[in-house]
This record gives C-alpha cells, sequence and structure tokens, in this order.
C-alpha cells in the first residue's frame, strides 16, 4: 500500500515544526525563506560525466533484468526488499523486448531479483517490487497475503545463504542459526519467522535475541539505554545486567526514509529542487538518489546549511541526467527526529485483526523451570517473584493487537523509557550509557543534540543532571549483528535453544514442558546465567 496523501492539517503541523526547528537552529522561519526565493533559483544541467563531482554523486545505473547466459545471478542481498517478475506478461511483448537485445534471441528476464539492484528496476519493465517487511512488522494485508509474505522472506533467506554464503540446503542441517531480531515484532510474527528458518530453510537449531540486547554486547555493554534507528523505524529499549527490560519499549514510526523525503519537501519548498519529475513511490530510484543525498549533506547544526551538489533524474530507463543545484536548510530533516511533525510518515493499512489472534495459544504459561537472579536485582522492576522465569510475570501482553507506537519525539521517547525503570540509580546510569544503532545513527551532530535534548525533557523533579551517549566501538549500522555472534557463542548451555524436530512435532512447544512466548523469555531463558 503506498501513502496517502498529506492533509491539510498534516501539512499545517510541519510548517508549525519547521518553524520550532528553525528558532532552535537560529535560521529563517519556511515563511521568510519562501519571500526572499519568490524567484527560482538558477540551476544547471549536466549531461555526461562531471569530473567536478564526488564519487558519491555517481548516478545509479538501471538493474539489469535480463538472464545472463551464466548461471550465477549477480543481485545484491537484503531483509526487506524483492522484486519478482508479473505472472501474466504478454508473450509477443515479452519477444519484442528479448529481440531488442544484443546478440542473441535467448534472453529472459530474471525471475528474482532482490536487495538493492530490485529498487533500481526500471518501471518500464514487467516487475512487481514487494517488501515483506515494513515499518518494523511483516507487511500483510489485503493486497499482500500472509501466504506470500512467508514465501518472499524464505526466498530473501535461500538466496542470501545460497548464491552469498555458499550453504546449500543440503549441508544447512550441519548449522544453527541466530535471529536477532528488533523490538518491534509480536510474538506471533516471531514464531512464522522461526518455523521459516528451522521448518523451510532446514536449519538444525534456532535462537532469537532481540537487536538491543545484541547491540549492547556488541559494544561490550551489560546496561545501557539502546536506541536503534533504522530506515522506517525507531525503537527504544533499555538493558540492565544482560536482560531487556519490556516495560521500557518505545516505539517511534518514523526513520531515516522519512527523513529523505523532508528533505525533497524541504529542497521543493524552498525552490532549489530541479525541474524534474522525482517520484519516490512509482521510482524507488529516487529514494535512493535522496538517502544518499541525506547522508552526504545532512548534518545538524545552527545558523544555515547549504551545499553545492548533483541531482540525478531518472526517467523510463534512460540514462540518468544530472542537474547542479544549491541545496539550502539541509539541518532541518534530521531534526525531525525531535520534532515528529516534520515528519509525515508513509500511511500503510494494518495487517488485518486476525492476524494477531493465535489459535496455538502460544502465551500459555506452562513454564516449570527455576533459575537464580542476583539479590541486589530490585523487586520493583521484577514484581510478582515465585517460580519459572518470575521477572517477566507481569509482563503485559497484547495478543490481540499490534504493539503500541508513541507519537513523541526521539528526546521524549528516550526520557520516558528510562524514568519507567522507577529506579533512581539505574536511571542514572541508562541516561549515562545511551547507545545510538542503526543507519541514522551516522547523522553527524546528532550525538550532541540527542544529549542536549534528552537532558531538556527530564522533568525538573528528577535528581538527574547528567546524560551521555557512548561513542559506538565500531560502526553502529553492524554492530548488533556483532552482538548477535557474541551471544551465540557466549550461551555454552544451549539452553535457550529451540531444535528444529521439537519445533516442528511440537508446535510452539519446546523442550521439556516450556512454551515459546516471546523474545523477551527466549533472551531470559539464553542469558539467566549471567544473573546467577
Amino acid at each position: 500500500m503506498l501513502n496517502t496523501p498529506v492533509t491539510t492539517a498534516q501539512y499545517m503541523e510541519r510548517e508549525k515544526a519547521y518553524d520550532k526547528i528553525a528558532t532552535a537552529l537560529k535560521i529563517p522561519f519556511l515563511d521568510e525563506e519562501v519571500a526572499k526565493n519568490s524567484f527560482p533559483r538558477k540551476m544547471g544541467r549536466i549531461d555526461g560525466n562531471n569530473p567536478q563531482s564526488s564519487r558519491k554523486e555517481a548516478a545509479f545505473d538501471w538493474t539489469d533484468v535480463y538472464e545472463k547466459h551464466s548461471n550465477s545471478s549477480p543481485a545484491l542481498e537484503s531483509s526487506e526488499d524483492r522484486a519478482t517478475t508479473k505472472e501474466a506478461m504478454d508473450q509477443d511483448q515479452h519477444d519484442d523486448a528479448n529481440a531488442e537485445e544484443l546478440g542473441s534471441s535467448k534472453h529472459q528476464y530474471r525471475e528474482f531479483i532482490f536487495g538493492e539492484e530490485a529498487l533500481k528496476v526500471s518501471p518500464m519493465v514487467p516487475y512487481t517490487l514487494r517488501r515483506p517487511i515494513r515499518r518494523g512488522h511483516l507487511n500483510i494485508s489485503q493486497h499482500y497475503p500472509m501466504q506470500q509474505v512467508f514465501e518472499d522472506v524464505l526466498a530473501i533467506w535461500d538466496f542470501i545463504l545460497t548464491e552469498k554464503l555458499h550453504i546449500p540446503l543440503s549441508e544447512r542441517s550441519m548449522y544453527s542459526a541466530l535471529l536477532v531480531l528488533p523490538e518491534t515484532f509480536d510474538s506471533r510474527e516471531i514464531k512464522e519467522l522461526l518455523s521459516i528458518v528451522l521448518r523451510d530453510l532446514h536449519f538444525s537449531s534456532a535462537v532469537v535475541h532481540q537487536e538491543g540486547l545484541a547491540a549492547a554486547f556488541g559494544n561490550g555493554l551489560s546496561t545501557g539505554c539502546i536506541v536503534s534507528m533504522g530506515a522506517q523505524v525507531t525503537s527504544v529499549i533499555c538493558i540492565e545486567d544482560g536482560v531487556a527490560l519490556p516495560n521500557t519499549q518505545k516505539t517511534l514510526p518514523f526513520g531515516g526514509e522519512d527523513i529523505s523525503r523532508c528533505l525533497l519537501w524541504t529542497q521543493r519548498h524552498h525552490q532549489t529542487w530541479p525541474q524534474i519529475r522525482t517520484d519516490l513511490y512509482t521510482k524507488p530510484i529516487d529514494l535512493l538518489m535522496l538517502n544518499r543525498l541525506k547522508e552526504s549533506y545532512c548534518e545538524i547544526k545552527e545558523g544555515k546549511l547549504e551545499a553545492v551538489a548533483v541531482v540525478h533524474s531518472y526517467e523510463d530507463g534512460m540514462p540518468a541526467g544530472s542537474h547542479k543545484t544549491s541545496l539550502t536548510a539541509l539541518n532541518v530533516p534530521p531534526m525531525g527526529l525531535f520534532h515528529p511533525m516534520l515528519l509525515v510518515p508513509d500511511a500503510y493499512a494494518p495487517p488485518p485483526r486476525v492476524w494477531f489472534l493465535d489459535y496455538e495459544d502460544m502465551l500459555e504459561d506452562t513454564w516449570h523451570m527455576e533459575y537464580p537472579r542476583r539479590p541486589e536485582m530490585s523487586e520493583g522492576l521484577y514484581p510478582s517473584m515465585n517460580v519459572g522465569y518470575p521477572m517477566w510475570d507481569s509482563y503485559p501482553v497484547y495478543a490481540a493487537k499490534p504493539k503500541k507506537e508513541e507519537k513523541v519525539g526521539l528526546a521524549e521517547a528516550i526520557t520516558r523509557s528510562i524514568l519507567s525503570t522507577g529506579r533512581l540509580d539505574l536511571q542514572r546510569k541508562l541516561f549515562s550509557s545511551i547507545q545510538l544503532i542503526g543507519g541514522v545513527a551516522l547523522t553527524r551532530g546528532l550525538v550532541p543534540a540527542v544529549e542536549e535534548r534528552v537532558l531538556l525533557a527530564i522533568p525538573s523533579t528528577e535528581a538527574i543532571d547528567r546524560v551521555e551517549v557512548l561513542q559506538s566501538r565500531g560502526n553502529p549500522t553492524f554492530v548488533p549483528w556483532k552482538g548477535g555472534a557474541i551471544l551465540g557463542i557466549l550461551d555454552f548451555a544451549r539452553d535457550g535453544w529451540l531444535r528444529r524436530d521439537e519445533w516442528i512435532q511440537n508446535g510452539v512447544r519446546v523442550g521439556k514442558g516450556r512454551k515459546y512466548k516471546d523474545s523477551h523469555f527466549l533472551e531470559a531463558q539464553a542469558m539467566y546465567y549471567i544473573n546467577s
């Protein structure tokens, strides 16, 4: 589903948010800028190679959609994007297209195209772009059936395992899989992904860990506030002594792609965007271009921020055109993280209500195992201590609806998440141990902006006067995967691993009378020895 048009009310709220940001950044208000630029700025078109343009500004090439004579496929991997040929394709058109190819009439369309290559497929060729994961959830709707989503996830993973990791299906029984999943997934979605990994991909066993927990271990932390800022969703969760605190989870429905769309809106409003057809929905390659411009030129700093850049136009499979222009207000779009009304996200139809009903009663409490915990751990955080995994006894389960999204900015979400722990000593530790992960975390100037605005968001009644964002030990985009590898090694007892035969035979039942609940329980099961 494409997004709905921006309403008048949303447009007015966006303008108000712009003016608030302008005040904070000490730049002219939106109306003041438009009044000064009553005439469009001069722009020049650049054809051919431009020796003055940087390598980052090189145009994208359209994906070659035809099969090569060799058996190898040049597609790139991705966890979210997949393009497939249309089932109904006119045979005459197919033959004509093949005849136009040089040297052979045997060219055929590639059956599947994955990853970034799928985003660079020309809209003139008969392909359909599908995204099995959207806004932090499986992209199930009346236009994208559940079974088709599962098949697409399976196809992506199978392609990566076979073509990139060179692990054929016949050898996967010798491997175990560790799933690092975002906090936005609900228990039903986690269960379905586990079924794909164990039943369809034929791994011998699997374990699930949350992205926040894996990121903490990837940076060598056992306690911290993890802020994951991806392309479409931003989530916050607190970790204490190697265990995620489920009541601290906050989900914000915006990410890096929304900042890129805001960049386009800002430039068009200031009349700095070339007179070209930039359509982010029918031509995903335009979104790739905007993402690159955002990464190259956007940052958070006071004062006017302008840059001369090369913008590309992509029309109907033709070679890209280059347009040199001066971009302005480049520090405004990333400030949308703190003023979400500036970012008007895509509005997608939610999954049908029946999707959240689990007829296997996977949330039934049948756990009978008892693990020790450290005596100094707070009773307030883990009430109702008795048997099994008592730290999660009071964890609220929402089996019939998706996880709630917060309608606040990033600073408020971080503050609410940490203050919800209820302990001053832990709150002080968490405010001094904030960790930013994901592609948006690479935005220049974001760290001091988070520290300043989180400190301002803390109520004056709280005895907290220090906020610190820790420097990542590696690329924030890859830290969770590094931490997942560490968790897989640390869990030497393998108590949290799910065996393929038990999963297939007993459904959600795992091991000795245990029953799979959700990622919080699985991570506690795997990491209980840390608190012993």
